[in-house]
């Protein structure tokens, strides 16, 4: 593998390839990937769709640059592993990145990892390379709860930008600033990252939903200079103030200089109780179309800090880099997702969500954003459904926990809904069960391309995800992304196939981040993924990858594998068989250390009318032993209110467990729900015994 790799990149806002990819069908065939293993996919791209797809134009375009014949995406992706540098400097060109100096080596050196430095000289913005259109298509249609709404287009959404950013320049800020979010999904969220990063400032968002001490536990490590917050929000058809907890985060972060509000419920309007604040339409630059100047920066200039999810301690501040996050979103977007200046992109997310950043970079392909603000599910559970329909959304995004309810309350969108314009589902924040893969095909949609994509907040970004040329197999991500080199490794950290194991990645890639916020030494970072395999990211997820479809199956968080008499269990391999029990609506497992070793305890949350009898108990170690396995079941099964979630809708099996062992939650406010770790610590006694 070559250490230095010296292209010069194309300077052109839009490539001619990505113009083609955006625009124009292409007149050249290539061959789907197409395995032949024994099982049978739930959906197999057409050749049409395959001629046509930006990864099929991808591929011709590495052919003609470097002399290859590749005809499928594992040749692809072999290549993208095989030679990382000559990858990336494809993807620079082919996605049309816009620099004003161009790039002088692709990386310094793989061998460093961490450590490895991409697109070293380059000079580029990231909001410019997401904002290279300006013209009457619409950048982005924003819903909410109520009737309101509104529309941008590329042009409008240039000069709001603009108008911002002069403004923020103008109160001194800089570089380097950070400037925080504590906002709603509004496209007023959107302008003013884009403002930020414009000048080159660090951009971090909270959502609203969460309380004030979460807020602080976050955007306070970064000392913001400016925050963008709003009036209040809607949530379940009812109005929630936010000014209270914008006056607390005033009070309690002395960085700040301004504490820009929104109006958006149109409620209170007195902000004197809000140290500097201001309201956005006077915080605006008066003048109506400034000039909106890109400030040039390194290729690793920082551009976002993302937060853990901050379960065992205060969050970790994740800084990542701008061309590094640009980069890969745009190979995830356009590649992957096969996104165009056509589509219409929507994902049920929040701006504590790393979905959110991801989303927002669609704006760098031209498609058109739909945000969506409030509960997915008001006023009824076919909210969202409607959505699609009435604004012909191509490519819906969505939570596993999202379909699962679904699921639950048995709606068949399908049947109910005009989904006609949707051809491609996105799916990720937790696992999803083959049976969940399977309702989608039959309740949703038989031509579509499901896209299971499972990556983390740690890189804004996936390790594995979906090929538009590849058939979907129930229960399975397509494979990993492009020039992520992703194995699993066993205990002694050897690449394994067709059984569990650690995922890892084997080489450094862009989107990795630059280092932690308040990590001088780098302890933490280097603790966080190289810990476990020198020179190696090891991500903390089980998985299994399959030699007969070069597919990936996720069973959860490998800190949250149980070990009873010391066979390791994934968590998502029980709720795949308890969950889809009509008694119950949701279920916890944990191992608890007992008499030298550990048993494993199922907690359930029961359907409306059921309850947890001998019977019932019975029913589920039976459905366990002979759909799992006699190690699959539990010694203790309990109900309980509801599990803990964390705000993006993950599960935290680790909360319960430190209860339970009489270690503290150190960090209550990152849990979406943590009232609820109150009924665990009563029962606490009654495990011990």
């Amino acid at each position: 593998m070559p250490k230095k790799v010296l292209k010069k990149p194309s300077k052109k806002v839009i490539s001619k390839p990505l113009k083609k990819a955006l625009k124009k069908p292409s007149t050249r065939v290539s061959k789907a990937a197409t395995p032949k293993p024994f099982k049978k996919p739930l959906w197999v791209p057409s050749k049409e769709q395959v001629k046509n797809a930006n990864m099929t134009r991808f591929m011709e375009f590495v052919n003609r640059r470097y002399g290859k014949d590749f005809k499928s995406y594992h040749d692809l992706y072999q290549w993208s592993i095989d030679r990382i540098p000559d990858f990336w400097a494809a993807m620079w060109d082919f996605a049309g990145i816009k620099a004003s100096k161009g790039y002088d080596e692709v990386v310094d050196d793989l061998r460093k990892f961490p450590g490895a430095r991409w697109f070293l000289g380059a000079r580029l913005n990231f909001a410019e390379n997401l904002l290279r259109y300006r013209d009457d298509q619409l950048a982005f249609i924003f819903k909410g709860e109520t009737e309101k709404s509104s529309q941008m287009t590329y042009a409008e959404l240039h000069r709001a930008v603009a108008r911002l950013a002069k403004s923020l320049r103008e109160i001194g800020v800089v570089p380097g600033d950070r400037v925080a979010g504590y906002m709603p999904n509004l496209m007023e969220t959107a302008i003013a990252m884009l403002a930020a990063t414009s000048i080159g400032a660090v951009w971090s968002s909270c959502a609203t939903d969460i309380g004030a001490q979460a807020a602080l536990d976050r955007l306070g490590q970064i000392e913001p200079k400016v925050l963008f917050t709003v009036d209040g929000y809607f949530y379940k058809g009812k109005v929630f103030s936010s000014l209270g907890n914008a006056s607390e985060l005033a009070r309690a972060m002395p960085s700040l200089r301004k504490v820009v509000v929104v109006s958006y419920t149109g409620g209170e309007t007195d902000l004197s109780h809000i140290p500097n604040g201001v309201r956005y339409e006077e915080f605006l630059a008066r003048e109506e179309e400034p000039a909106l100047e890109f400030e040039q920066l390194p290729f690793d200039h920082p551009v976002f800090i993302m937060f853990s999810s901050g379960t065992t301690g205060k969050p970790k501040c994740m800084v990542q880099p701008a061309g590094g996050i640009l980069i890969n979103h745009l190979k995830e977007l356009i590649l992957h997702t096969d996104l165009r200046r056509e589509d219409r992109i929507f994902y049920i997310t929040t701006c504590s969500w790393m979905m959110w950043n991801w989303l927002l970079s669609s704006l760098g392909a031209g498609a058109t954003i739909i945000l969506y603000d409030g509960n997915p599910n008001y006023p009824d559970a076919g909210a969202m459904w409607k959505l699609v329909q009435d604004e012909r959304i191509t490519i819906f995004g969505l939570s596993a926990s999202y379909i699962n309810y679904l699921r639950s309350e048995g709606i068949q969108p399908g049947k109910r809904y005009d989904l006609s314009s949707l051809r491609e589902i996105s799916q990720t924040g937790s696992v999803l069960s083959a049976e969940g893969f399977e309702w989608v095909y039959r309740e949703i949609k038989k031509d579509l391309h499901f896209n299971s994509i499972s990556g983390g907040t740690d890189i804004n970004g996936c390790f594995a995800i979906g090929s538009p040329i590849q058939p979907v197999y129930a229960g399975e991500l397509q494979g990993p992304g492009l020039a992520m080199k992703v194995k699993a490794y066993d205990e002694k950290g050897k690449p394994v196939w067709d059984v569990q194991g650690e995922l890892v990645c084997e080489a450094p890639a862009p989107p990795m981040p630059l280092y932690f916020w308040n990590d001088p030494t780098g302890e933490k970072y280097r603790s966080a993924y190289f810990e476990h395999y020198p020179n190696v990211w090891r991500h903390g997820d089980y998985i299994v990858m399959h030699s007969d479809t070069g597919g990936i199956t996720f069973y959860g968080r490998s800190d949250a594998v149980l070990k009873p008499s010391g066979v390791r269990i994934g968590t998502a391999e029980i709720y795949n068989v308890v969950e889809k029990m009509d008694e119950i609506a949701d279920s916890l497992a944990i191992g608890q250390n007992w008499e030298g070793d550990q048993r494993v305890i199922l907690f359930v949350k029961l359907a409306p009318g059921v309850n947890l009898t001998e019977e019932l108990k019975n029913k589920i170690r039976k459905t366990l032993r002979e759909k799992a396995s006699p190690r699959h079941v539990p010694a203790i099964i309990m109900e309980m209110p509801e599990a803990p979630y964390t705000l993006n809708m993950k599960k935290v099996e680790s909360a319960v467990t430190n209860i339970i062992h009489g270690r503290p939650v150190l960090n209550r406010d990152a849990l979406m729900n943590p009232q609820v770790l109150d009924y665990f610590e009563k029962i606490v006694p009654e495990l011990q015994k």
